[in-house]
């Protein structure tokens, strides 16, 4: 069977916010470590991903009722353009918390029309391996922070990590810091670009060093995704 996640939307006008009722969720997948899952769903108002609400846990229950409500100030006329992704996370006290599966809704202006009353059934893309929250890496480096939730096959030495489901494009900035033995002396950032994976930036980050200390001086350059 199929797990699936039930919401239910309305726009107030009067306060510019879209309220997003999180209602409930059917036959989620068990844990990477077994037994009933305790979930929790969190949701982001994509695509700038800067405010994220979070329900609470509901303990060993595969079939959760939430009956949460939470709203995002977002003016009217941007709601064609907007997504809501709702992360359904397995909550381990001891470890990283499983990521069970997601739901992204378009078509927020039409899903709000229902005034809050109607629920909207959808179906939870799964994270296969028991997918977890943890850092993405790259071949020679890592990013300042997790771009997506990735799925790890646990259980096993070599174990690979790559993509448990589609996440939201990050919205990344480079760091540049100058170091001398070991200590940060300076630090300079480029702007934020939004929702992409391939940025162009075009920037000039300048440190003034004088010419008999260049020799003793190195960079660090680092790639963040800001939230």
């Amino acid at each position: 069977t199929c797990c699936r996640l039930a919401v239910a939307l309305r726009y107030a006008y009067g306060s510019q916010q879209l309220v997003v009722r999180v209602l409930r969720a059917l036959d989620l997948p068990a844990p990477a470590a077994g037994g009933p899952p305790d979930p929790y769903v969190k949701i982001y108002l994509l695509p700038d991903r800067k405010k994220k609400f979070q329900t609470r846990v509901r303990p060993r229950s595969p079939h959760p009722a939430f009956e949460e409500t939470f709203a995002f100030g977002v003016p009217f006329a941007e709601l064609p353009a907007r997504r809501l992704h709702f992360a359904v996370y397995h909550f381990d006290r001891f470890a990283r918390h499983d990521l069970l599966g997601q739901v992204v809704l378009d078509d927020l202006l039409q899903a709000a029309e229902g005034g809050g009353e109607v629920p909207l059934w959808r179906d939870i893309l799964r994270a296969s391996g028991g997918g977890r929250e943890v850092p993405w890496r790259h071949r020679g480096g890592s990013v300042g922070r997790p771009w997506g939730p990735v799925a790890r096959p646990w259980g096993g030495r070599g174990a690979l990590w790559g993509c448990a489901c589609v996440v939201p494009p990050p919205d990344p900035y480079v760091k540049a810091s100058l170091m001398a033995e070991g200590r940060r002396l300076k630090k300079r950032k480029t702007s934020i670009k939004k929702n992409t994976l391939n940025p162009s930036y075009n920037e000039a980050l300048v440190f003034d060093v004088p010419h008999e200390s260049v020799h003793h001086v190195s960079l660090t350059i680092a790639v963040v995704d800001y939230d």
